[in-house]
């Protein structure tokens, strides 16, 4: 039987720039951590994906990391019951190995080029890259720009509610999901990740791979600063507290916030996802602890911060668009210069050595 395949994000563009959540990749005690060094287009992502598919097929469950400014393209893959990594070690997410030879290893790709005519292009390679860099901190800036007008409607939405019953619904089901459920003699670990991000392709979500075998979801309905995130966070660490292991996933946007919590052991997750307003076991709406009298006072204003923000999250976009159009332009300088039939030897190489940690 196939294994499950989960689509997460380990980075992501947001309001404070590329913000990276790579420490937890995989857990410390990995077997091997494959650390894959190399230009654009050298075969990086493929290697993964083709390993990834291959292991999938043979009945493990595996993890595609995808990369935030190409959402069809991967920056690494973990298999968790073997305990093994492959990472795109290239900047943005630059990663070193920390225990090089014991488990961390880099494979470079770069040794498959050809040196000389990757010299020829040495001019257009750097203006490429140089235009890349550009048009990211150009969309970075639209992003920063955004969270004071994420803010003014959260601090609207702060004075209309009634957080005493947020609160109080927050309790009972701390109560509802624990109340079962023994303390365990250990300390819960935490793992952050997005489940969301700001791509090329605009706003892309994989919540639905994450909570693919959930039997308890609950949705978590309600507008900006209703305290979503509040709650998701009390609820996560009463989990750690009681000696159970948490998937952390933040929001896109700003990424102190929470989307979703996945609480292993119990099988239970709260999310804040529109995958779920109807496929769920339950929904839990703080939108009914909002003060209708004082917001509706800001309902113009809201309006209008709301349409300035679509629109800062549109430029955004648009510019990482463009950025992935001229990272493709890029491309064309190292595809024609790569021995594609050693990078397949190699690829090759490494799913056999990934076979031999089998059980």
């Amino acid at each position: 039987m196939a294994g499950n395949l989960k689509r997460v994000f380990p980075g992501g563009n947001t309001s404070e720039g590329f913000y990276s959540y790579y420490d937890y990749l995989i857990e410390h005690d990995a077997n091997r951590i494959f650390v894959i060094k190399g230009g654009p287009g050298v075969g990086k992502s493929s290697m993964m994906k083709k390993i990834g598919h291959e292991m999938v097929k043979k009945g493990y469950d595996v993890e595609f990391h995808h990369c935030s400014s190409d959402n069809n393209s991967i920056d690494g893959i973990v298999i968790p019951k073997l305990k093994i990594a492959m990472v795109d070690g290239t900047a943005p997410h630059i990663v070193d190995p920390k225990n090089p030879g014991a488990v961390d290893e880099i494979i470079h790709l770069g040794d498959y080029w050809d040196l000389e005519k990757m010299e020829a292009n040495k001019e257009e390679i750097l203006k490429s890259n140089k235009e890349v860099g550009r048009l990211f901190q150009r969309a970075y800036k639209f992003l920063r720009a955004s969270r004071p007008v994420v803010e003014d409607i959260i601090d609207k939405y702060k004075e209309a509610m009634d957080f005493g019953k947020v609160n109080m619904q927050t309790l009972e089901l701390i109560d509802e999901v624990f109340k079962n459920v023994d303390v365990r003699e250990k300390v819960g670990k935490e793992r952050h990740l997005f489940g969301s991000a700001i791509t090329p392709n605009g706003y892309v979500e994989y919540t639905d791979t994450i909570l693919n075998n959930i039997e308890r979801i609950y949705y978590i309905k309600g507008d900006m600063g209703t305290g979503k995130s509040t709650l998701l966070e009390k609820i996560y660490k009463e989990a750690i507290l009681r000696g159970l292991d948490v998937e952390v996933y933040h929001t896109p946007l700003i990424p102190q916030k929470i989307e979703t919590i996945l609480i292993e052991g119990i099988n239970v997750a709260f999310t804040i996802s529109n995958m779920y307003t109807q496929n769920n076991y339950k929904t839990v709406d703080l939108d009914e602890y909002i003060n209708g009298d004082i917001i509706d006072k800001y309902n113009e204003e809201i309006d209008y911060d709301k349409k300035m923000l679509n629109e800062l999250l549109k430029q955004a976009i648009l510019n990482i668009n463009k950025a992935k159009k001229e990272h493709d332009v890029m491309e064309k300088y190292y595809i024609p210069n790569m021995d594609f039939e050693e990078i397949e030897k190699c690829r090759q190489e490494i799913l056999n050595r990934i076979l031999t940690y089998e059980r």
